[in-house]
């Protein structure tokens, strides 16, 4: 299988989720704003978005992968099949436990995490209710990760990638029809986050049962690789929950600025994360299994040569990106969310998290690249000690930023992107230091190149945006043209100068390891 084939798969896949996910939050926005409802729906969902993170894609993922593909290729079927049954039903029970206690301690939670929701009882309860309802969504998805673990290994890439999908449909459906029947409306997107758990878990069944992987109730606590799995998953979910704990501070510190703070931090976290699904989710997600099967097989320089391969990507297609979010930031949001509820005001206060996200969004995306170069060779405790570091120095900027700069969720923001530069560039220096990665030659060529067609995409911007009030005073329509014709613009500019300098998609075409 053509690795880059199949990176075009998931990022298109992941392009529909994404038109699909903005037209959510447009509806979301024009409906509710950023008032006290919707920053009380953003901590609803973010919670059990971040646990699923935490148990379902980061740690199950890192130390699961590895694992079951060294099974499937080392071990044979029936073997392989007994580790799934296992393992599906420890995290079952696991994730039961977890789901009942974020029902019942809900209350105790958003204490926690929304300190500054207690001056307004109403908001504290209406989140309570929410988070209630959103918790089992943890259960759900945490199996879909099993699911998408599995088929992905089996480089059936594309059915985890249309999960996604059918949650934004199911959201979106949510939005238009289930929210009028609730006496608080919002309260229907809640539910219709718990329908999208079940929906997108039903989905992959047939699929997983097809490749003869579809787990059964049965659980045994001798097996030798569901102890390795579990063993594997304790510093993985220390891990990840580092990575996370930045994310949850800064909700935290969020609700103590003004009202809006939450959801204009949440409205630039969505743009943010259309390139980095597009690209840093998936490259993630098929480079790790092609990694574990090369360090099964012990195949040094393939490893190498495909961490090399996604670097390369990385850069020819992040770096524009952040540079295009950087200098569009008002375009984009007065396009996708001005309107209804969402002024004016909104779009500029978001765009200022915009901007210091995508500062970072190199590092955001690297950290995914340069990660399963340590979990695919089962070192999960390198990526964790980084993490820590990470953690640390990501908290003194926001202190520096909050109360030296006085940023405010803005600073936020630019903490945690510059917090994602410094762990790519620790994880980068171990990959080199440990011999792991050696750097094919040509890279300063290739950054020569980029460098060239990225200053150009950056002036074709620049001069084609005009001014950002323009942007604020336009009609809809007008404003989609518009977008449109300058994104059109800037990458027809930008991908004309890589051709000119001798890019060709060929160049990264790479195998998948079989």
């Amino acid at each position: 299988m053509n690795l880059l084939r199949s990176l075009a798969t998931i990022s298109g896949l992941t392009l529909v989720s994404r038109i699909l996910a903005f037209a959510r939050e447009v509806i979301v926005a024009s409906i509710f704003g950023a008032g006290i409802a919707n920053d009380a729906y953003v901590l609803a969902t973010r919670l059990p978005n971040l646990l699923r993170r935490i148990f379902a894609e980061g740690a199950f993922s890192q130390a699961f992968v590895p694992i079951f593909g060294e099974y499937k290729h080392q071990r044979g079927h029936e073997e392989t099949r007994l580790l799934v049954d296992h393992v599906a039903t420890m995290l079952a029970i696991i994730l039961f436990v977890v789901t009942l206690v974020g029902i019942v301690a809900a209350p105790i939670i958003v204490t926690i995490t929304a300190p500054g929701f207690l001056k307004n009882p109403g908001q504290f309860e209406l989140t309570v209710q929410m988070l209630r309802i959103t918790s089992p969504y943890i259960f759900f998805i945490s199996l879909v990760a099993v699911a998408a673990g599995i088929l992905n290994t089996y480089n059936k890439f594309w059915v985890p990638a249309v999960a996604p999908i059918l949650l934004n449909i199911c959201l979106i459906s949510g939005a238009l029809w289930l929210i009028p029947y609730f006496r608080q409306p919002i309260v229907g997107m809640a539910w219709a986050w718990f329908i999208a758990g079940f929906v997108q878990l039903a989905f992959q069944l047939p699929f997983l049962k097809k490749v003869g992987m579809l787990p059964t109730l049965r659980f045994n606590w001798k097996d030798e690789g569901m102890w390795r799995i579990i063993k594997k998953m304790g510093p993985a979910v220390f891990g990840v929950s580092i990575s996370q704990i930045s994310l949850i501070i800064n909700g935290m510190i969020a609700t103590l600025f003004v009202t809006g703070s939450v959801s204009w931090l949440y409205y630039a976290d969505r743009l943010m994360d259309f390139p980095s699904g597009l690209l840093g989710a998936a490259l993630g997600t098929i480079l790790l299994p092609s990694l574990s099967k090369c360090h099964a097989s012990k195949n040094t320089v393939e490893y190498s040569k495909l961490l090399d391969w996604g670097l390369r990507l990385t850069f020819m297609l992040a770096v524009p990106s952040a540079l295009a979010l950087g200098i569009i930031a008002v375009p984009l949001l007065a396009t996708f969310f001005q309107r209804g509820a969402f002024a004016a005001s909104d779009v500029l206060m978001t765009s200022q998290a915009l901007i210091g996200y995508s500062i970072g969004l190199i590092g955001l995306i690297l950290v995914k690249i340069l990660a399963p170069g340590f979990y695919a060779r089962q070192d999960i405790r390198t990526p964790v000690k980084i993490g820590v570091a990470t953690l640390f120095a990501t908290q003194l900027m926001n202190a520096l930023f909050i109360y030296g700069f006085h940023l405010q969720h803005a600073g936020l923001a630019l903490s945690i992107g510059l917090g994602a530069c410094l762990n790519s560039a620790i994880l980068f220096h171990f990959l080199r230091k440990r011999g792991i990665y050696q750097p094919e030659p040509g890279w300063t060529s290739y950054f020569l190149k980029v460098g060239l067609a990225v200053l150009a995409l950056g002036l074709t911007l620049w001069f084609g945006m005009g001014s950002e009030q323009s942007w604020l005073v336009g009609s809809g329509w007008a404003r989609i043209g518009r977008l449109t014709a300058l994104v059109t613009g800037g990458v027809f500019v930008y991908f004309a100068v890589l051709a000119a300098l001798g890019f060709r998609p060929r160049d990264f075409s790479r195998r998948a390891i079989g």
